[in-house]
């Protein structure tokens, strides 16, 4: 499992997420309050942003390092602003190796995508199960050994063919749910929205307040001790842009997969 983030709002340095807030990603990272005791997220990170003057793709930054270790990037981040960010640092889920192609987010073209969680069983039937859904171009560009990246492969697959990204999110974890389990919080922008998912993992939401002012945040972890952090419920759909957050629920997407 890991922490991970998305923000969307006035342009904001990576650094006052990453690691300046209170209980940053790298806090967070190190020291997390939502997981089971002693658990670490070590096992590499990864961050994306949008300078759309320069082009419409997101930059991508992923190391094998633990984020809080990462001292050379940070020096970078403090001087790096964006008014749309995706981050995550990873707990890696045996066997998987850790090396930097394994960490989230996840890119192809304008969107950016983290899964916090795992699929059950995706080393053995469940994997080829899902593998299988997915379009054979799609499938060139990814490892099927891990199970994030072919869950985003299914949802780009959906988005291919004229979705809207929640219909899209959803639709996927419908079709996990159909064959298996697993911790299934989903996030995916293209640095104008965000959808995400919860499905046995913490996620909140934070809207025009601290470091959200005029925009949003969603993150494993409040950052800060800000009051109008909310936790969204287990088993929900999340759509965020501008100031709102939309919360509905998962299962009436299960007959769409």
């Amino acid at each position: 499992m890991c922490r991970h983030l998305a923000y969307l709002g006035p342009s904001r340095s990576l650094a006052s997420l990453l690691h300046d807030a209170d209980h940053s990603l790298a806090a967070q990272s190190q020291h997390p309050r939502h997981q089971e005791p002693g658990a670490t997220n070590a096992d590499g990170w990864g961050v994306g942003w949008w300078d759309r003057s320069q082009r419409a793709e997101p930059a991508l930054f992923r190391s094998a390092a633990p984020i809080w270790a990462d001292r050379s990037f940070r020096s970078v981040a403090g001087l790096t602003r964006s008014t749309a960010i995706v981050a995550a640092a990873r707990r890696a889920t045996p066997p998987l190796p850790i090396v930097a192609s394994g960490n989230a987010p996840f890119a192809s073209g304008p969107w950016l995508f983290s899964l916090n969680g795992f699929v059950s069983e995706f080393g053995s039937r469940i994997g080829d199960q899902l593998h299988r859904t997915v379009s054979p171009s799609r499938a060139a560009g990814i490892d099927r050994d891990h199970d994030s990246q072919v869950l985003f492969a299914m949802v780009l697959d959906r988005l291919d063919h004229g979705a809207s990204s929640a219909a899209a999110m959803g639709s996927v974890i419908a079709q996990v749910l159909a064959d298996g389990e697993g911790k299934l919080n989903l996030l995916l922008s293209d640095g104008h929205a965000i959808v995400a998912t919860t499905w046995r993992n913490s996620l909140f939401s934070l809207a025009d307040s601290g470091v959200a002012t005029g925009g949003v945040l969603l993150a494993s972890e409040p950052l800060d001790d800000d009051t109008a952090w909310t936790l969204i419920p287990d088993g929900s759909l999340v759509e965020a842009s501008g100031t709102t957050v939309t919360v509905t629920p998962l299962l009436p997407h299960r007959g769409s997969a």
